[in-house]
């Protein structure tokens, strides 16, 4: 049974499942023929009822925000799981500094 938790043999798993899960996804989609007269209705993504602004940028505010976010979490816990695991040696204050001015620094912008 330990056999399963072997890195190719569970990417393997993984796979199969993730294949098993888009096969039936597209099924469930079903036709893409729009039978209605009215196509611009059909074929567009819905935005909560609301048509955007035309000639405003802030509608469209790309992936920069977030991934500041998501790096500032990512570099938090990391850092906690590497001071977790240290043994309080005095690496690990020098360490803790240099955590703190990585986050300062994402913070800031």
């Amino acid at each position: 049974m330990t056999v399963l938790f072997s890195p190719p043999i569970a990417f393997l798993i993984y796979v199969l499942l993730v294949a098993g899960l888009a096969v039936i996804g597209w099924l469930l989609a079903g036709d893409n023929q729009s039978t209605s007269d009215d196509t611009t209705y059909t074929t567009s993504l819905y935005a909560s009822g609301e048509a955007p602004p035309a000639d405003d940028d802030r509608s469209v505010p790309g992936y920069r925000p977030f991934f500041l976010i998501a790096l500032f979490f990512a570099t938090l816990h990391l850092g906690v799981i590497v001071l977790a695991t240290s043994s309080g040696s005095p690496m690990a204050l020098l360490f803790l500094f240099g955590l703190f001015v990585s986050l300062i620094a994402l913070i800031l912008g």
